[in-house]
């Protein structure tokens, strides 16, 4: 089972909580973030680099030690604040009007390291060492992991009689999903929170945050080291997640587009295609209008966009093996009869022909980057499911690159985690 704790957040006082709440530092460039931060945004802390003109190196120790010095004057000028006591917390987003309900929380390290934290997805190392570096000289978490768990009815009990009452924020951020977030400050409350996780929950299961989990993880493990006194309780040993039920998350597609059509025409790509596909033509321009977009609606259909045309792409029986965890994903199949085997693209990871598009972006998005020749042909895959996701972490299998999107993605800045 998993070990849990509460903790005092650092967080921003309710009338400023909109002006410091920002999105996550990974889903915007820094060109971007520079014109959405405003005075107090947590920006400064997650992408420093905006403070410097030009925009600096994002890597640079300036812009490290420009992300100190904004934490500590975030917490000095009063736009941060650190609560009296540790708590637990609720976090809900709404979006399209769905509503999903988490645990603010913190996890603990050595969960990481004996599997009870489970991933789906392999980490880079520079990736790790710059979110280790973020950890390091913060000496906090400065934005959550997001975790899902097995649904469990006295913890949805706890989250339905939390929510009754009025919620510490509560607002809409400027892309329309809303955010709510409650404190649990009761002492039996938070007794009991703690003794359901470590009773009745048998593992976490990494929705989105891998590199920062395994960050979290190796400073941890760094500070163990240098404390000859070492007991596991220590603040460091833990940080700050935001956990969901399984049946609250929602994944959505991850899609593909490639630049060229490795010297095929597109009519040599559609033959080649009927090897190991039924290809159907959905939809194709008329009366000077742009082709309706055709979206797959079960596992192992695709749409592909070539040619400004819509066409549906259906597996035929036999080219994959129902067996095989990995084998049996959409995302797989695509990459072997098709990525791979006709447009030649081998390794998803560092190809530079392939580029990957959240679903949140539509399939408007697909067609526009084929249509303004930036892109020659685009893939929209039907998303794999919580059941899959949470099967595949159990076998100790890893997913290919870029294959579950989870939205909304978390705000940043509603709470924070000191490691002293």
């Amino acid at each position: 089972m998993v070990r849990v704790k509460p903790f005092a957040a650092i967080r921003p006082p309710k009338a400023l909580v909109e002006e410091v709440a920002a999105r996550p530092y990974d889903v915007l460039n820094s060109e971007e973030a520079q014109k959405e931060a405003g005075e107090k945004s947590l920006l400064h802390i997650t992408k420093p680099e905006i403070d410097f003109d030009p925009i600096a190196d994002e890597h640079s120790q300036p812009v490290y030690d420009k992300a100190v010095e904004n934490f500590k004057a975030w917490q000095e000028k009063g736009w941060l604040v650190r609560d009296a006591k540790p708590c637990y917390y609720v976090y809900a987003q709404t979006m399209e009007k769905r509503t999903q309900y988490g645990f603010v929380l913190c996890a603990h390290t050595d969960d990481y390291a004996t599997g009870k934290i489970k991933k789906h997805e392999l980490t880079r190392k520079d990736k790790e060492d710059d979110r280790m570096i973020h950890v390091r000289i913060q000496n906090a978490n400065i934005e959550p992991v997001f975790f899902s768990f097995p649904d469990n009815e006295e913890l949805a009990q706890i989250i339905k009689n939390t929510i009754a009452g009025a919620p510490e924020y509560d607002f809409v951020a400027e892309d329309g999903f809303g955010h709510h977030f409650w404190v649990i400050d009761d002492d039996a409350v938070i007794a009991r929170i703690s003794e359901i996780f470590e009773k009745d929950v048998p593992a976490f299961y990494v929705a989105d945050g891998h590199h920062r989990t395994a960050a979290a993880a190796r400073v941890g493990a760094e500070k163990k080291e240098q404390n000859p006194a070492h007991t596991g309780d220590e603040e460091y040993n833990f940080f700050m997640a935001v956990c969901f039920p399984e049946s609250q998350l929602k994944i959505i597609d991850y899609n593909r587009v490639v630049k060229d059509l490795n010297g095929l025409s597109e009519e040599e790509v559609l033959k080649a295609l009927e090897e190991d596909f039924e290809v159907k033509l959905e939809s194709k321009p008329r009366c000077g209008r742009p082709a309706k977009p055709f979206r797959p609606d079960h596992l192992h259909q695709f749409s592909m966009y070539l040619g400004n045309k819509w066409y549906s792409l259906e597996t035929k029986p036999g080219r994959f093996n129902d067996e095989d965890p990995i084998g049996v994903l959409d995302v797989t199949i695509l990459s072997n009869l098709v990525l791979d085997k006709i447009l030649g693209i081998k390794d998803l990871r560092t190809d530079k022909r392939i580029d990957f598009v959240g679903g949140i972006r539509g399939l408007g998005e697909l067609a526009r980057r084929v249509d303004n020749g930036e892109m020659k042909v685009a893939f929209a895959l039907y998303p794999v499911s919580m059941k899959q996701l949470v099967n595949i972490a159990d076998s100790g299998n890893i997913m290919p690159p870029k294959t579950t999107w989870f939205e909304p993605k978390l705000r940043s800045g509603l709470a924070i985690h000191s490691l002293d």
